[in-house]
C-alpha cells in the first residue's frame, strides 16, 4: 500500500493560486515530493503582456495535521525551507502583511514546492490549503 494523497487546484488565475493537498499515510510517508510545479500554472496576465511564472510567494496556509508533521521545501540544488507544519495541529499561517514567503533558494531554484512528511505512521494524515502569489 502506499500513502493516499490528492493534490487539486482551486483557482490559478492570473496572478493568485490556491491549492489543496492531502495524505492519509501507509507509514511511509512522503519525501521531497514536487506539490506545486509552476511550470504547470496559468500564465500571468498583465497589461499588454502574458508571461510565464518562474516562482510562487506563499500568502496563506490553512492546515489540518494528525500524528505527522509537514516541511515545505522551496526546490532548488540545495532545497531551502520554506515552512514547518507542526504535527497534531490545526491552524491558518498569513504572511500577507510583509508579501508573503519569497523563495529564496538559490542555486538550481525551480521555484516549485516540494513536501516532506515527518513523524508519520500508519493513519496519519494532512490537510494543507495553499493561497500563492505568482512571480
Amino acid at each position: 500500500m502506499v500513502d493516499l494523497v490528492t493534490s487539486q487546484t482551486i483557482v490559478d488565475g492570473s496572478k493568485k493560486v490556491v491549492m489543496a493537498f492531502t495524505n492519509v499515510s501507509d507509514g511511509t510517508g512522503e519525501a521531497d515530493v514536487v506539490k506545486v510545479d509552476v511550470s504547470e500554472l496559468a500564465d500571468i496576465k498583465s497589461v499588454g503582456a502574458t508571461i510565464e511564472p518562474t516562482k510562487v510567494k506563499i500568502d496563506q496556509v490553512w492546515y489540518t495535521t494528525y500524528g505527522m508533521a509537514v516541511k515545505l521545501f522551496w526546490e532548488a540544488t540545495t532545497d531551502v525551507l520554506a515552512l514547518t507544519i507542526p504535527a497534531d495541529q490545526s491552524g491558518y499561517f498569513d504572511f500577507r502583511s510583509f508579501g508573503g514567503l519569497t523563495n529564496n533558494a538559490g542555486t538550481g531554484v525551480t521555484g516549485d514546492i516540494g513536501f516532506t512528511t515527518v513523524g508519520h505512521t500508519s493513519g496519519d494524515s494532512y490537510n494543507i490549503v495553499l493561497e500563492m502569489s505568482k512571480t
